[in-house]
C-alpha cells in the first residue's frame, strides 16, 4: 500500500512551527541562563567581599586592642603569627602610611597607593589586573583611631575564585542551552506534526468533500444543460416533447435543491449552527408517522415493515422535524438495501435506569462487511454490493443511487440531540441501526 507524498504546504507550516518553538525556547533559555550567570557571579563576588570585610574587621579590632605606637616596626611582628593562616586562604595584606608609603606587605607584587586612593574616607573595592599575575579583588580602607589617621589597610583576594567557576558555568550553560534548543527543535517538529494532524485531516476531508460534491453536482447540471440544448435546437418544437423536457429539468432541479439543502445542513452542523427547536416530542408518534410514510415503498418491494405499538408513548426533548428526518433516512435506507420478501423492524424501548430511549431499525438485507462499517457515515459514501452477490444486488431498490448523505445527516441529527448511532451488520443476514437518545 503506497502512501501519498506529504503536502508541501503542511510541511512548510510544520517547519515554521518547529522553528518558532526553537526560537522562543532559545530566547527564554538565554534570558534564564544570563540571569543565572549574573546571579552566580554576583554571589561569588559578594562572598569574596564578605571575606575581605571579615579580615579587615579582625585586623582593625586587633589594632585598637594593641594600642600600637610604632606602626612601622610593630605591625609585622603583631600579625606574623597569623601570616601562615592568611597565606593559606590566598589573602594578602598591605599596610601603608598616611602618605601612601608601603610599610608592611605579604604580597611581593604590591603597588603603592594611587593618588586617588589617598584621603579616602570609606572602604573602596576594585578589581585590579596586574601584569603576568592573576587578577585580584582589593579593598582599601583608612584606619582611624581616636580621630587620628594611622594609615591605610589594603586586603587582596585572588580573583580566580570568581573567574574559574564563572568560566566553567558559562561553558556549561552554553553547552546546555545549545543541547536544549536542539532537543526542543526535535520535540517542536514532533509536536508540530501532532498539532497539524487535525488540520491535515480536515483538509483531506474538505478536499474529498469538494471532489464528491463536484461529482454529484456535475451530472445533474450536465443533464439540465443537455435537455435545454435539445429543446432549443428543435426547429419545430413539439409541445409534448417540450413539456417532457421541462418536467425532467424540474425533477433534476428539485434533486439539486435537496442536495444543496443537505450540504447546507451538514455545513451548519460542522460550524455548530444548529438552529433547532427544543420541545417535548412524542417519539412513538414520530416513528409511527415515518413508518406509515414508508409503507408504500415497502409494499411495492413486498417488504414487511413492522412499526411500534400504537399504545406506547416515548417522550424526548428535541426538534420534531429533524427527528423525523433522522428515522426517515434510516428506515428508507433499510428498505432500499433489503431484497424483495425481506423484513424491516422498528423497535423502541425506554431505559429508566439510564434515562434513555433506544430505537432499533433492523432489516434482513444484504448486510455490510465489517471493513465497510467505519465508512458508512462518511459523506457521499455509498456501499456497493460485491459483484459476487448478483442475486441480492438485483433485488435491491434502484433508488439506492442517492447522494450518499442520508446516514451522515442522520448521525449529525443524533449528535445535535446529544445522542448516538451504532450499527451492527452481517453480510447476507442484515443490518441493525441503534439510535440512543436522552429522554
Amino acid at each position: 500500500m503506497t502512501t501519498a507524498p506529504p503536502n508541501p504546504v503542511f510541511q512548510s507550516m510544520r517547519r515554521r512551527l518547529a522553528l518558532w518553538y526553537a526560537i522562543v525556547t532559545a530566547i527564554l533559555l538565554i534570558v534564564f541562563a544570563t540571569g543565572f550567570y549574573l546571579y552566580v557571579q554576583t554571589t561569588l563576588i559578594d562572598r569574596i567581599d564578605d571575606t575581605i570585610d571579615h579580615v579587615a574587621e579582625v585586623i582593625e579590632r586587633s589594632l585598637i586592642r594593641s594600642n600600637l605606637i610604632d606602626l612601622e616596626s610593630d605591625f609585622g611582628s603583631n600579625f606574623s603569627a597569623n601570616a601562615q593562616a592568611i597565606d593559606a586562604d590566598h589573602i594578602d595584606i598591605d599596610w601603608f602610611s598616611p602618605s601612601g608609603k608601603i610599610l608592611w606587605t605579604t604580597n611581593a607584587n604590591t603597588e603603592s597607593l594611587q593618588p586617588r586612593e589617598k584621603g579616602i574616607l570609606q572602604p573602596v573595592y576594585r578589581t585590579v589586573h596586574l601584569s603576568e599575575v592573576e587578577p585580584l579583588r582589593q579593598m582599601t580602607e583608612p584606619i582611624v583611631i581616636n580621630g587620628k589617621l594611622l594609615g591605610y589597610l589594603r586586603i587582596s583576594h585572588p580573583w580566580f575564585e570568581v573567574t574559574k567557576p564563572v568560566k566553567q558555568l558559562f561553558l556549561d550553560l552554553a553547552i546546555g542551552t545549545t543541547l536544549m534548543v536542539f532537543v526542543v527543535l526535535l520535540c517542536g517538529w514532533w509536536l508540530a506534526g501532532i498539532a497539524m494532524e487535525p488540520v491535515r485531516e480536515s483538509y483531506q476531508r474538505l478536499k474529498q468533500f469538494t471532489a464528491d460534491a463536484s461529482h454529484e453536482l456535475r451530472n445533474p447540471i450536465a443533464v439540465i444543460q443537455t435537455n435545454v440544448q435539445v429543446a432549443l435546437a428543435d426547429p419545430n418544437p413539439d409541445p409534448e416533447f417540450q413539456r417532457s423536457q421541462m418536467e425532467t429539468i424540474e425533477r433534476i432541479t428539485r434533486r439539486l435543491g435537496r442536495l444543496i439543502d443537505d450540504l447546507l445542513f451538514l455545513a451548519r452542523h460542522d460550524g455548530g449552527i444548529t438552529n433547532q427547536k427544543r420541545e417535548s416530542c412524542n417519539l412513538s408518534q414520530i416513528l409511527r408517522e415515518v413508518g406509515e410514510e414508508q409503507q408504500t415503498i415497502a409494499h411495492q418491494k413486498q417488504i414487511t415493515l413492522e412499526v411500534p405499538d400504537q399504545e406506547s408513548k416515548l417522550v424526548v426533548s428535541g426538534d420534531r422535524d429533524r427527528l423525523g428526518r433522522l428515522f426517515t433516512n434510516l428506515i428508507s435506507n433499510a428498505i432500499a438495501y433489503t431484497p424483495t420478501g425481506g423484513k424491516v423492524q422498528i423497535i423502541s424501548e425506554s431505559s429508566t435506569s439510564h434515562n434513555q430511549i433506544q430505537v432499533q431499525i433492523k432489516d434482513t438485507g444484504i448486510g455490510i462487511p465489517e471493513a465497510e462499517l467505519s465508512q458508512i457515515f462518511e459523506r457521499f459514501y455509498r456501499y456497493q454490493p460485491q459483484k459476487s452477490s448478483k442475486s441480492s444486488a438485483k433485488s435491491i431498490n434502484p433508488m439506492t443511487s442517492g447522494s450518499g448523505l442520508g446516514l451522515a445527516i442522520a448521525k449529525a441529527i443524533a449528535e445535535s440531540h446529544q445522542g448516538q448511532i451504532n450499527v451492527e451488520s452481517k453480510v447476507g443476514q442484515g443490518t441493525t441501526f441503534t439510535v440512543v437518545l436522552s429522554n
